[in-house]
Order: structure tokens, then sequence, then C-alpha cells
């Protein structure tokens, strides 16, 4: 329980987490800012403490930028009140970056939001750790459609969690398909959560929210604006092992995830072929043809694709794969290099996949292998679905059998 400025009490926020909240509400500090300042001061306690002396030692913060910091500080212990307020009656609650519940693969980009709000539950720990991001046009065919909502619930089914941007078209298409095949989605929001946009998806977000997350790094009442998007799409990738490309024209914003996906967060990139003659599907297959994406038809083919970055999270050895920007790539632009050697060895196969594929020796239920291992059906499922990505493990009918 914290107490705000004087005011009323608010459950379920520690300190750390109201004063980062504090730092994302002061007008003029975004991601980026706030992580250099956080890199000088350790704590957003001491960088609230700060004065306009001091917080000049920061890169790019010059002494009219300072000033205008310190008063702006005078007045987010009142914002930060109304804020909570509102999340306590939207249901929503807030993820810090450095808590143990914010999400492993989006800390690692160097933008990472400071404070996520979340309404539903991101399951750091289990499912969500495998995820893919499915991205693509509002304006797109009745193929875009079928094939982000066949994609959508075919990996959903395989275990993994569909990411995407809660908009019209390819979006909602994919997050129908996994919530209609019983699977995880999380939603990246444009705008605050107290907002609607498309105003179409209310009742798609609460399902969504039910049984996944809807989520943003905006404060609540942000409206939705064509600038909201672009920083919304590396959210998207940076939640995601890997982004799929659905029906892209030249200049959707969907081609925006996947360069930030590619050249910044080191992810992988999968792109849909569509017809040759579609304006809507221009953008996927130039991605294509200048190599910047691999070419996928089927859903198994995106599991593949996803091996190495489901093993290596899985490991913990996700984070240390790239290096900073060294090399131009067919974006023109700076691509990820491969880290040295020993972060990027074959992952050692775990004792808990050695103990699973001992026991499938004959094919056996969710229930017999929970049996068999004695461990829990919910930690299976994750560990099935990891053996399931590397194939060696497959579904037959309602059994597991050993493939390798």
């Amino acid at each position: 329980m914290q107490t705000l400025a004087g005011f009323c009490t608010i459950p379920h926020v520690d300190q750390r987490t109201l004063d980062l909240l504090k730092l994302t509400l002061t007008p003029g500090l975004g991601p980026v800012l706030i992580s250099r300042l956080l890199k000088r001061f350790g704590d957003p306690a001491e960088v609230l403490r700060a004065n306009p002396s001091t917080l000049q030692t920061v890169d790019r913060i010059g002494p009219g930028t300072a000033t205008k910091i310190v008063t702006a500080f005078r007045d987010t212990p009142a914002l930060a009140e109304a804020e909570l307020k509102l999340a306590e009656k939207l249901g929503v609650h807030l993820l810090a970056i450095g808590s143990p519940q914010y999400p492993a693969l989006l800390a690692e980009i160097l933008d990472a939001p400071p404070i996520l709000y979340v309404k539903g539950s991101i399951l750091v720990d289990g499912p969500d750790q495998y995820s893919v991001g499915i991205v693509g046009s509002r304006d797109c065919s009745a193929y875009g459609l079928e094939q982000a909502n066949r994609f959508g619930g075919v990996l959903a089914r395989a275990g993994l969690t569909i990411i995407s941007g809660g908009a019209r078209g390819i979006d909602t298409a994919a997050h129908r398909g996994a919530l209609q095949h019983g699977g995880r989605t999380i939603a990246v929001l444009g705008c605050g959560i107290a907002h609607v946009y498309p105003p179409e998806n209310d009742k798609l977000f609460e399902q969504i929210s039910s049984s996944g997350a809807v989520i943003s790094e905006l404060p609540l009442n942000v409206s939705p604006t064509a600038d909201n998007f672009p920083a919304r799409n590396r959210i998207i990738s940076g939640l995601s092992l890997g982004v799929l490309v659905i029906e892209a024209g030249l200049k959707s914003g969907a081609l925006i995830t996947a360069r930030v996906a590619a050249e910044e967060h080191g992810r992988e990139v999968m792109a849909l072929p569509g017809r040759v003659d579609s304006q809507s599907s221009r953008g996927t297959l130039e991605l294509i043809k200048m190599g910047g994406a691999a070419l996928v038809t089927d859903p198994g083919d995106v599991i593949n694709t996803l091996e190495s970055q489901a093993r290596h999270q899985h490991a913990g050895t996700h984070a240390a794969r790239f290096t900073q920007p060294q090399s131009e790539d067919l974006f023109g632009a700076a691509a990820m290099t491969e880290a040295p050697k020993a972060a990027t060895a074959a992952v050692p196969l775990p004792e808990v996949h050695r103990a699973i594929l001992d026991a499938l020796e004959e094919p056996r239920t969710i229930d017999e292998l929970c049996d068999a291992t004695g461990l829990e059906p919910a930690r299976i499922r994750t560990e099935i679905t990891m053996l399931e990505v590397q194939k060696r493990i497959a579904r037959s009918g309602g059994r597991l059998t050993r493939t390798r």
C-alpha cells in the first residue's frame, strides 16, 4: 500500500513502480531519456530528487530542459494519484521494468517502456516467453484475413502466444484465431487502455484481457493518434521471438515492425507471400525479394524458424545473442551481428526435457506424462511446447510421441 502526496491509499503499487510512473508522466521524458537518467542516478527516486545542475550531467539535457523537468516533477504526485485511481477503476495494473513480472524479452530492447499498463495477465515464466508477433495491413484482402486467422490459431494451439496490435484487419484476425483455438494472445495498443480503438473491437479486447492481456505503455487517457503507432510497433517486436508479416502495403506500419525486429532487436522476421498483383501485398513481397524476411507458407515454417530463438530464451541466453549494430543490411540500415561464440553455442538439453523424453518411450497423454514425471500440468504444457518447437516430440491424436 502506498500513500500519494498525503491523499488516498492505492493498493498494489510499490515505491519503485510509483516513482517510475511519476517519471513517465513527466512532460519531455520518454523511454530513452528515462533510461539515461536511471543509468546516471541508479534509482527513479534519486532522479526525482535531482536538481537542475545534476540533471545537466545527463547526455542531451541542457539548462533549459533540466529546469523544465524539475519544475514538472512538482505536479507528478497528483498526476500519479489520479492515474492509479483510474487504473484501479478499469482493472488495470502496472508493471515496472526491472520487476520479476516484466517480460524479459521486452526488457532486452534499448528503449523498453519503463511502465507497462496491463489489463489481464502476462505469464512471463510460462507460455508468454514463447511468443510470435503477427502484423499486417488494416486494409487487407479476404485472403489476408483468412491466413492471419489460420496462422494465429495454429500457432496458438501449438503453445505460442500471439502478439499483435489490436488494429483492424490482420491484427484482429490473428487475435481472433488465437482465441478461437483456446490459445493466448496479447494486444499492444497505440493509445491508453481507457480508450477502445478501433471501437468495434470492444468485445474482442474484453475477450483478450480475460485470457491474455491488453497492454500499453501510454497513460490511460492518451487518445489514439498516428504518432503513437510506430512506437507501439517496437513493443510488438520486443515481446516476440520473431515477427510474421501478412499482407503489408509499401507504406504499411507492419514494415516498420519488421525493420525494428530485424535491425534493432535481432528477432526473426518472416513473411507470407500474397498475390503479385495485390497492392496490399506489395510491401510483403518486396520484403521477401530483398531478403529481409524468411518466406513461410505454413505455420510449421514459423515454428522451425523460431526454434533457435526459443531454445536460447529457455536457456536464459537470448539477450546475449546479439551485439550492437555493426554492418549494413538489406534494409539499408545497421544489422545485428552475432555475439561471441560462447553466447551462441548449442544449448544443452535441460534435465526436465530429458525426463519428458525418457517418459515418452511410449506415447502418452498429458495426464499420463504428469504422472510419469511428477510435473504439474501447467509446467508440462510449457515444456512440451519447447520440445515441439525443437521437433523432438509430436502430437498424435490426444497423445504425445517422441520423434528423436
